[in-house]
C-alpha cells in the first residue's frame, strides 16, 4: 500500500516507513506542493495512493465523496515525526484492514 503524505506531515515519514509502505510519497515529491485539495485527491485516486493528513479537509471529502482514494486522518495534534511514524507503524494491521475494506473511505488514528 502506498501512502501520500499531505503537506502538514514531514517528508521524513516516507523514508521512516518505507518498509511498511513501499512506494509512498509526499505531495511535494509528486509536484503537488501548492496544489489545491481536489488536485491532490485526483492524483491519489489515479495513482493508487491512500492520503494521510492531519487536516479535516480530506476526511470531510472522503465522507462526502467516498473512495478512491481512501484517507487516513492522523489526530495527534502537534507531535513529532517520530510519534506519527510510531502511530502508523503500530496500527499497521488496522491500516491494512482499512485498505481491504470495500466500504470504508476514512480511518481516524490517534
Amino acid at each position: 500500500m502506498k501512502l501520500l503524505f499531505d503537506q502538514n506531515l514531514s517528508h521524513r515519514l516516507v523514508g521512516q516507513l518505507a518498509a511498511e509502505f513501499p512506494g509512498s510519497a509526499r505531495v511535494r515529491d509528486v509536484g503537488l506542493a501548492a496544489a489545491p485539495d481536489p488536485e491532490v485527491w485526483a492524483h491519489a485516486a489515479a495513482n493508487g495512493f491512500v492520503i494521510v493528513s492531519k487536516d479535516t479537509d480530506f476526511q470531510q471529502r472522503a465522507l462526502f465523496r467516498g473512495h478512491p482514494p481512501k484517507v487516513i486522518w492522523v489526530r495527534l495534534g502537534n507531535r513529532s515525526t517520530a510519534a506519527v511514524s510510531a502511530l502508523l507503524r503500530s496500527r499497521l494491521a488496522d491500516i491494512e484492514a482499512f485498505e481491504a475494506d470495500p466500504i470504508a473511505s476514512f480511518l481516524a488514528l490517534s
